[in-house]
């Protein structure tokens, strides 16, 4: 669908997975998009890696990782990916740390988590990884703040967030590491705070509006995006049960308030556990789960310019619970829910003159 500027959107599909995996560990490197982890057809955890060369379209199969995890977190630093945290083949969440060297092709152990932690948040800044909250084996959730040195090797500890929670969405802006959301148990967290890596201080922001579960957040213009998600039941909801809504609401950095836009603002599918990004000018939505039996293929884009919530080109693969990940033009939608775990690797293109 054309765009202001003689832009459009349309979609790239890519070579299937050679191994369909939900919850798998995604990155971006040197023109190859790696696969590490995940869940297969079984429901356990993975040691597979793989990597899709960008310039051949071809997949080739990397070393296992040494420890099979899923929802893992994965930093690139240079020519290493760093993985982090995530749930082994018991259920358990694990302290294990290693690191893929690329040029060398092996994998390498690295300093493991002060504690095992699932659903950790990680940002990298000038080469240090800042690793935020995530939910230890007695499935507490942790307000714990580490950052890793990787010419010692090492965790230091920071001063924890104010809320402790796993499973949030992170954003650096400047010189602040933005968290939002997250989980408690099966709770979603409302909270939103920031900590500031200069002074090592944390700022508690207004909460989100509403509790919502698997709702998507993005970053864009100086504003953090809330969307969609699944609704929780409260004293003051007219449903007695979640439900999917199509919320939209949006934090203005500047002016340090929430706005809940209008209905007519709203996005035009109810919708929960999607991919969202910012690409184009417009913050995408993009899958998930709503109220018809099977995954959502439906995409729509809220253009930042104009206000409005469009139609976009719908996925090849219908899925929820992807993995997701933005390198240049291309937003990557990457495994997940289908009828079962998913081969798909698609990613959403801005493309000029299309």
């Amino acid at each position: 669908m054309a765009t202001g500027g003689g832009r459009a959107f349309a979609w790239q599909v890519f070579p299937p997975m050679p191994t369909c995996r939900v919850y798998g560990t995604v990155a971006y490197q040197d023109g190859h998009l790696l696969v590490l982890g995940g869940c297969g057809r079984a429901g356990l955890p993975l040691d597979t890696a793989e990597t899709l060369d960008m310039a051949s379209h071809t997949w080739l199969a990397l070393a296992p990782l040494p420890t099979a995890r899923a929802g893992a977190a994965a930093v690139v630093l240079g020519k290493q990916v760093l993985v982090v945290g995530g749930v082994n083949e018991g259920q358990s969440p694990v302290a294990a740390v290693e690191a893929f060297l690329a040029d060398e092709g092996r994998w390498e152990r690295r300093a493991t988590l002060p504690q095992a932690a699932m659903g950790v948040a990680t940002v990298e800044r000038d080469g240090m990884v800042y690793a935020l909250g995530g939910m230890g084996p007695d499935t507490a959730p942790q307000a714990q703040v580490r950052v890793y040195e990787p010419r010692r090797d090492c965790w230091l500890s920071l001063p924890s967030m104010p809320t402790p929670c796993y499973g949030a969405s992170t954003f650096l802006h400047g010189n602040k590491i933005y968290v939002l959301g997250g989980r408690q148990g099966k709770l979603p967290v409302t909270a939103f705070e920031a900590f500031d890596l200069e002074a090592c201080t944390w700022t508690r922001h207004p909460s989100l509006p509403s509790r919502r579960a698997f709702a998507g957040c993005a970053m864009a213009e100086g504003n953090v995006f809330s969307l969609g998600g699944l609704q929780q039941p409260g004293p003051h909801n007219f449903y007695s049960r979640p439900h999917f809504v199509n919320t939209v609401e949006m934090f203005d950095l500047e002016h340090g308030s929430w706005t809940k836009l209008p209905r007519s603002l709203r996005m035009r599918d109810k919708r929960a556990d999607f991919v969202v990004g910012s690409l184009g000018g417009h913050i995408m939505a993009i899958g998930g789960l709503g109220n018809q039996p099977c995954p959502l293929g439906s995409v729509e884009g809220f253009s930042l310019a104009r206000r409005r919530w469009e139609a976009l080109p719908t996925m090849p693969t219908a899925r929820c619970s992807c993995s997701s990940l933005q390198a240049g033009s291309r937003l990557f939608v990457i495994g997940g829910v289908a009828q079962g775990p998913s081969q798909a690797v698609e990613a959403l293109c801005l493309r000029d003159g299309v």
